[in-house]
């Protein structure tokens, strides 16, 4: 970047609001394209926050019970898309489901036990970061369940979300797609950075080197478990921020709630993003 070409305090002092200073950028040009990219992600992200504020005061008022899933490799983006969506709602009426292993207690349990306490109570919206699909992927790729286990939970798992979903459950399933590639970028990222060098295992690393193998047991699990009342949304997640604002669209184009006609934002999902998942496109969903 040429010297010359630098923001001045002046130039802040000059600009009103961001268009001022996305202006003043352009003229300077000062990574203009990456700041606009930021503050266009940053506009929508909070008028889409708006949106599910609303959604959840719809889901309250009307005694509603939404759970969220999130599954997908690591790296995918689960706990970063999570906590854009949980942000701004109401704490009272939102929770946030993110297990870990089980107690040598609930391992004798039948497996779906420990997850039944968590579903959302009438008014509630839960999000899952991972949830009992741990057995249709993460279980039989480390070797955390025997195959018997693993081909109860594929008889049982369509029953038992019918079950919910006849008992008026909202049930929303994401995979979070992510290339080879991209994962190992973000697991070098990981390690490089402090902040961030915790969510690195041997179990990611793991990943890599079993990604065949993970690949046909999520293959297995769509096919499955995926149904008409309980279907898999596909989400692209190689752009962490496009994803998050698409997830979002998708809850929201979910709804009719109080207010949704007043959007001043699109609700509708980019297909090239989201998408239901079918048989036909089983080979291109990471």
């Amino acid at each position: 970047m040429n010297l010359d070409n630098r923001l001045t305090s002046e130039d802040f002092e000059k600009a009103k609001n961001n268009e001022d200073l996305l202006k003043l950028i352009k003229e300077k040009d000062v990574f203009y394209q990456k700041v606009k990219d930021t503050h266009l992600y940053d506009k929508e992200l909070r008028l889409l926050q708006i949106e599910l504020v609303k959604l959840q005061h719809w889901i309250s008022k009307n005694n509603k019970r939404v759970a969220v899933i999130f599954e997908g490799r690591d790296a995918a983006g689960k706990g970063g898309n999570i906590r854009r969506f949980m942000e701004h709602l109401n704490p009272r009426s939102s929770r946030l489901v993110a297990l870990n292993k089980p107690t040598e207690v609930e391992k004798g349990q039948w497996y779906f036990q420990r997850y039944i306490k968590e579903l959302p109570n009438p008014g509630e919206i839960v999000f899952f970061d991972r949830s009992w699909y741990n057995r249709a992927v993460v279980e039989p790729v480390m070797g955390f369940c025997s195959e018997n286990q693993y081909k109860d939970f594929l008889v049982q798992v369509p029953e038992f979300e019918h079950m919910m979903y006849e008992d008026g459950v909202i049930i929303i399933k994401f995979w979070l797609s992510i290339t080879k590639d991209e994962q190992i970028k973000r697991f070098e990222d990981r390690k490089e950075n402090p902040l961030k060098r915790w969510k690195f295992s041997p179990v990611d690393q793991r990943g890599q080197e079993l990604w065949d193998k993970y690949t046909y047991y999520k293959d297995e699990m769509f096919s499955k478990t995926h149904t008409t009342y309980s279907p898999w949304i596909i989400i692209k997640t190689n752009d962490k921020k496009v994803a998050r604002l698409e997830a979002m669209r998708h809850v929201l184009s979910h709804f009719g709630y109080d207010g949704k006609s007043d959007a001043s934002i699109t609700l509708s999902p980019d297909p090239n993003v989201v998408m239901r998942y079918y048989r036909s496109n089983i080979h291109q969903i990471d």
